[in-house]
């Protein structure tokens, strides 16, 4: 099947859309990138999406029209690249806004949930091709998290035999996919390791104007502060038995500095931002640490926009003692991995074989990922039953 897979993060920087051909080969899928492509959110969309994140600031009002908004940025994005090619199917990831991974009544947290916004049928309306969305509602409703999903797609794209390997994207948040050496689908570890780029794209924003930091050039410049980077690591989250799932509702300054008893504001802009990016690397390094207590591992691949931030890369260099690659060093795409993870389980769903690993998301069973969206329907009011 020819898919196209339209996937826009926590970070926040718009959507990556990726077209590919998809083959099963047993246990794998063998997947051919047609075509990639790069689209940011319009500059008011994204402004107010950043907004509604803040817990509290987005009525019911604001988040309908941005659910109906998203939606158009996708057949806005989908429309001229499915002109192109000749689809079988579109997934589309949504864009997550909340996550209710486990019940915390202090947080208000009563039932596990979660919401993505982006309505698929503006991109059904525009393409004409069936659309898959909605992939974590099934796995929730199975007792999982509904995240990471991405682990399924990483076992049948990347899983090597006799290499113990980790995938690890970083993006907003971050997440890793540990591989076993033999391919043993319940013995796939996934969860979130805490935050990926989200806290220092919040510092960069708010004190140099600019989305992130490019090439991690400030943090380079800027000065770790050790007190600071010790209280981050008191984290609650950063101790909670994996699998477990997190999101920017935890991860934000404002956030951090109430649970925490902290004050950023102490600090120099560039120094925050450094500290921030040495608490990321810290935050997956000891994730890895986690991992390693009863698990092989010979390599760590890393894949999202934080593979492209060369401070980031040093300082996890610097605390993994395995080798650490970007995808793009091994002639491949840090921004297809997401895409591409979710074109593997529409693929899988559209066939109605399941999508998920229970053992990463803590659900029950393994489930089909996703909503299927048809552009076809028959007319009940034709005596043929032709379609309308």
């Amino acid at each position: 099947m020819t898919v196209l897979a339209l996937m826009s993060g926590t970070s926040l920087d718009g959507m990556d859309l990726v077209v590919a051909r998809l083959a099963s080969d047993g246990p794998s899928v063998r997947a051919e990138v047609l075509e990639r492509v790069s689209a940011p959110y319009p500059a008011d969309l994204r402004r107010r999406l950043v907004a509604a994140l803040e817990e509290g600031a987005a009525d019911l009002r604001e988040l309908t029209q941005l659910h109906a908004e998203i939606g158009h940025a996708y057949a806005d994005a989908c429309g001229p690249v499915a002109d192109r090619h000749a689809l079988d199917l579109i997934a589309l990831s949504g864009q997550n806004v909340y996550h209710v991974p486990r019940v915390d009544e202090q947080r208000g947290w009563r039932t596990r949930s979660t919401l993505q916004l982006g309505e698929a049928a503006h991109t059904l309306e525009r393409c004409r091709v069936p659309v898959a969305c909605d992939f974590r509602q099934s796995d929730v409703a199975a007792g999982g998290q509904g995240a990471p999903l991405v682990s399924f797609g990483d076992l049948a794209l990347h899983w090597r035999p006799g290499v113990a390997r980790a995938i690890h994207n970083v993006g907003g948040i971050a997440n890793l996919t540990w591989l076993p050496p033999r391919l043993e689908p319940g013995a796939v570890v996934a969860f979130d390791t805490g935050p990926g780029n989200c806290l220092i794209d919040e510092a960069v924003e708010r004190s140099f104007g600019a989305e992130y930091d490019e090439d991690g050039r400030i943090a380079a410049v800027g000065r770790v502060d050790a007190d600071v980077i010790n209280a981050l690591m008191r984290h609650p989250y950063l101790a909670l038995p994996f699998p477990k799932t997190t999101g920017r509702e935890v991860f934000a300054l404002a956030r951090l500095e109430r649970d925490l008893g902290l004050s950023f504001g102490a600090l120099a802009p560039a120094d925050l931002v450094a500290t921030l990016t040495a608490f990321t690397a810290a935050s997956i390094a000891h994730a890895y640490e986690q991992l390693r207590r009863d698990r092989p591992l010979d390599e760590v691949l890393v894949a999202g926009g934080g593979a492209a931030n060369a401070t980031l890369m040093s300082m996890l260099r610097e605390r993994i003692d395995v080798s650490v690659h970007t995808f793009d060093e091994l002639g491949m795409v840090s921004k297809d991995r997401e895409a591409l993870a979710f074109a593997v389980m529409a693929y899988m769903g559209f066939t109605g074989r399941a999508g998920t690993l229970p053992g990463a998301t803590g659900a029950v069973r393994a489930v089909v990922a996703g909503k299927y969206l048809w552009p076809q329907a028959l007319d009940p009011w034709t005596t043929d039953g032709a379609s309308a």
